[in-house]
């Protein structure tokens, strides 16, 4: 059963690797009405082949989208925040993205193709945007996950009447150049030359893997280590939140575990920015089997609740090994989701249901608030409250009222910038 439900969520778009493989056809808007009756075929993307020179390799085809004459509006606005905060330094992080307009394509002494000073190895996902490769410094001799993308191919798929993929990528990169947090991935350089058709995001390697990959859901996984990834994940995405964003694609596959690990939290390629808690959405174009039930009505929704959502179905799938509602469509899931009772065994830990049952709450007003999650007694556990992470933009503005004769006195310990702060 467990494959079978793994093979029809990877169909319809459960699946990929730092966003790229398997994701659905991005949508204005929730599929409702006629649209309702949508395959699972058509959810699919086809995928980059990837080719050693580089180049894209297939038909260019437009995303499916329908007429949402209030969705250039969001998205523009979202990049005026975006570009405003960049404008005037409002960035949590203490050491900008590197920014790089200059592309060089050569080999090393071994033969293997580089970009700049990184050294090809391998590649890692793809996608209809682009393709992700691993690549070595040859300055540091680290490993970084390098998202690489064809500046012209993105400016050709349109994923809404006045929006094409690459508003999408610019948006991310613009979102990724304004976080520092232990719990996401962190973007180490921007490359994109203008007088080359290339563009790449240079995002650190998480070389740990999500204990959910193979060839289906295992069965689910210990509370203890449930517990502990849920903790990572609400952290990183409180994070989020108190910055205004809202991820939009909360799901395993965009998880990703450290050799130590600890989860971050990667692909912000849907998430959007508001510049106060007014979180009003109206398109969703995350996962279905991750969509929250107001997402599936076509109605307007708030992104931060939606959020809330998928990180309770992403704790069932840890937890049952298995997805809380999935038809053999679109619509039969969409349904689901919207109708179907939420069912967990009998046995669960009682903590555990309450939690599940508080996060996967149909009506937002009633779902639990992340603000809730950390005070639960499950997530609290044996481990104590999750540690409040002092970022780099608190850090700063206190310092700013500390040189303005201010009496405000810290209430963190202020630690290293990579680690969790404590009261």
């Amino acid at each position: 059963m467990y494959r079978k439900s793994y093979s029809i969520a990877r169909a319809m778009g459960c699946c990929s690797c730092f966003g790229f493989s398997w994701k659905p056809k991005r949508q204005s808007r929730p599929v409702t009405g006629r649209n309702y009756n949508l395959s699972q075929e058509l959810l699919l993307d086809e995928e980059i082949e990837d080719e050693d020179d580089g180049s894209y390799n297939g038909d260019i085809t437009d995303t499916t989208y329908e007429d949402d004459g209030e969705l250039p509006n969001r998205v523009k606005r979202s990049e005026e925040i975006l570009r405003f905060r960049e404008q005037n330094g409002m960035i949590c992080r203490q050491f900008p993205v590197k920014e790089t307009q200059i592309l060089i394509r050569s080999e090393d002494e071994n033969g293997n193709k580089m970009i700049n000073e990184y050294v090809r190895e391998c590649k890692i996902g793809a996608g209809s945007y682009g393709k992700v490769v691993l690549y070595r410094s040859s300055l540091d001799g680290k490993h970084y996950a390098i998202k690489a993308f064809h500046k012209s191919h993105l400016l050709k798929l349109r994923v809404a009447p006045s929006e094409t993929a690459m508003s999408d990528v610019l948006r991310e990169v613009l979102i990724m150049k304004m976080l520092d947090h232990p719990n996401i991935v962190n973007l180490i350089e921007v490359i994109d030359d203008p007088n080359t058709d290339h563009f790449y995001m240079v995002l650190e390697y998480v070389d740990g893997k999500w204990v959910w990959e193979g060839s289906g859901p295992p069965g689910g996984i210990e509370e203890i280590t449930a517990r502990k990834y849920l903790r990572d994940i609400v952290a990183g995405l409180m994070y989020l939140h108190a910055h205004n964003i809202v991820h939009g694609d909360i799901k395993p596959d965009n998880l990703l575990v450290t050799r130590s690990g600890r989860v971050k939290i990667g692909d912000f390629s849907v998430s959007q920015v508001f510049e106060d808690d007014n979180d009003e959405l109206r398109r969703s174009p995350g996962t279905p089997v991750f969509t929250a039930p107001e997402c599936c009505l076509g109605l307007t929704y708030h992104g931060k609740a939606a959020d809330t959502w998928a990180v309770g179905v992403t704790l069932y799938c840890m937890i049952l090994g298995q997805y809380p509602f999935l038809g053999e469509t679109l619509q039969d899931t969409y349904d689901k989701i919207v109708n179907n009772p939420l069912v967990l065994p009998d046995e669960m830990n009682a903590q555990l249901r309450d939690l599940l049952e508080g996060l996967l709450c149909k009506d937002p007003k009633l779902r639990l608030t992340l603000d809730s999650v950390v005070k639960h007694s499950w997530v609290i556990g044996e481990d104590g409250p999750i540690s409040q992470y002092f970022c780099w933009c608190k850090r700063n503005s206190l310092q700013k009222e500390q040189s303005n004769g201010s009496n405000t006195e810290p209430h963190m310990t202020i630690i290293n910038s990579d680690e969790t702060c404590t009261d």
